[in-house]
């Protein structure tokens, strides 16, 4: 299979994995005076992507072991209905891990392809240290509180 169709075929994980390293001081934070989402703030964000995904694999992995292993069966109601209180905090704690390594991939995907670190509402950059604190941040923080906004008007409504 050539390169291409692999690149095709894989993830947003596996096309980085297959590109040259980029060399990154390890104290290198972006900064306002670069150009903005040049290839070191691109290849910053990638790598603070990825290895909060891992991380939250890893964690993943950790609550599944954890309810299969506490899947037994406890006597005492009590010790019963705190394991399963237990386990329904697990499990929501799983759901919403999931739904936050999808949002990763998307951020990902976005610098794959060049919309990265643009507001998807202005089109206008996304503050560096709004990206530094939520990298999968897709609106700029005006933008973001607009819809809100908006949100919790139609929630009232």
């Amino acid at each position: 299979m050539s390169d291409a169709h692999l690149a095709a075929r894989s993830g947003p994980l596996e096309s980085a994995a297959m590109k040259p390293e980029l060399f990154l001081p390890e104290d290198y934070r972006p900064a306002e005076s670069e150009p903005f989402m040049n290839e070191r703030q691109l290849e910053y964000f990638r790598r603070k992507l990825v290895t909060w995904k891992q991380e939250l694999l890893s964690q993943s992995a950790e609550t599944i072991d954890n309810l299969q292993t506490s899947a037994r069966n406890v006597p005492d109601i009590a010790d019963r209905a705190s394991e399963e209180t237990d386990r329904a905090l697990e499990l929501r704690t799983r759901d919403r891990q999931r739904k936050l390594v999808s949002k990763i991939d998307a951020a990902l995907r976005r610098i794959d392809s060049g919309e990265y670190g643009y507001c998807e509402m202005s089109g206008e950059p996304i503050s560096l240290k709004r990206l530094d604190a939520r990298p999968i941040a897709t609106m700029t923080l005006e933008a973001q509180e607009k819809h809100e906004r908006r949100e919790k008007v139609h929630r009232e409504e």
